[in-house]
């Protein structure tokens, strides 16, 4: 992996702020450029992450002369976590960032959404509820899908991809259950990560889910430093893994609020700010062949592919930031090419 500049957990060029927005309150990461900034960015993301996923991509945003904000999504770190599955519906989570970025850049500001996994669908969707809202939009990794006018439950849904089998385990108790404590939350952590046994096992796949088995084989995740993994073993221990598995319970829930998108049709369906899809050649959870027909849905479309697994962010991060930095010097109309640190 290639040395790049990156956050660490104390880093002082991010305050930590919280507020209390619909109910809950939320824990971010704030970054300020030195002289007025060019715009706000928001960054989301997914699971099982933190706000502190994005720590290669936030020097290379402050650089760029952007507020930075990211927030640790509901039910992770130091955000609450509610009990109610439907409460981490995406619509609910839009609406929650929409408050989140009047609360920080000012109410009515077009900001700058960018996500991953999770927060990819999340920023997708955001730019469906809150257009007025969205000056441009980038998700790594996850592909947009238009809302259903009928719904696929979840059972049904693997047969036509089967590459989200392991959802279906993720949305019951039994990883739940199981990974209670720093101990086993460090395995799993590890695992996700890609962390391998001694002869390569694997602890994770997107056919099986978790295979408990093989947990305590698993080594250290290549993707992170002790001191990193460290760091998230800690912020998850807050709350446990019921928040961030709720996210896997929301089917039902967002079909119902989506409903009334699907039945307007492409006026309330198509994606109208600059868009960015990247998509990981080596992601097995969220293919690059996922997005093949994403264009149909979009006014202003780039597609960008970069040789990383899922968690490109981390893997692949110099290539990442080339594409975003190329996509907000457009975005942001300068007549030089902004000088990013990527």
């Amino acid at each position: 992996m290639v040395s790049l500049d990156k956050l660490t957990p104390a880093d002082p060029r991010v305050e930590h702020h919280t507020v209390t927005i619909r109910g809950n309150t939320y824990h971010y990461l704030l970054g300020n450029s030195s002289s007025p900034p060019a715009g706000t960015i928001l960054l989301v993301h997914g699971w099982p992450d933190l706000s502190f996923g994005w720590r290669y991509q936030v020097p290379l945003l402050l650089s760029l002369n952007l507020r930075v904000v990211v927030p640790d999504m509901l039910g992770y770190g130091r955000t609450d976590a509610p009990e109610a599955a439907a409460e981490y519906s995406l619509k609910n989570m839009s609406d929650d960032l929409a408050a989140l970025a009047a609360h920080v850049a000012g109410p009515g500001e077009q900001i700058i959404l960018g996500g991953h996994d999770w927060g990819g669908a999340v920023v997708w969707r955001f730019a469906l509820w809150h257009p007025q809202l969205v000056r441009a939009v980038f998700s790594v990794c996850t592909p947009y899908a238009p809302p259903r006018p009928a719904y696929i439950a979840p059972p049904d849904l693997i047969k036509i991809l089967p590459n989200f089998r392991y959802q279906l385990q993720l949305a019951g108790p039994e990883v739940e259950a199981y990974v209670v404590g720093k101990e086993r939350l460090r395995q799993f952590l590890n695992t996700l990560y890609g962390g391998r046994g001694p002869n390569r096992e694997a602890a994770f796949t997107t056919a099986d889910g978790v295979i408990f088995e093989n947990l305590d084989k698993v080594g250290p995740t290549p993707l992170m430093s002790v001191e990193e993994v460290d760091f998230y073993v800690n912020e998850y221990e807050r709350h446990g893994m019921h928040g961030p598995l709720n996210w896997y319970r929301t089917a039902k829930f967002n079909f119902d609020e989506e409903l009334p998108l699907a039945e307007a049709g492409d006026a309330k369906t198509r994606v109208k700010a600059p868009s960015l899809i990247i998509t990981a050649s080596r992601d097995s959870a969220l293919p690059p062949s996922m997005s093949a027909n994403m264009d149909k849905s979009f006014d202003d479309l780039e597609k960008r592919e970069v040789n990383a697994s899922h968690w490109a962010l981390w893997e692949a991060p110099a290539d990442v930031n080339s594409h975003i930095a190329e996509f907000l010097t457009k975005v942001l109309n300068s007549d030089q090419p902004l000088q990013a640190s990527i």
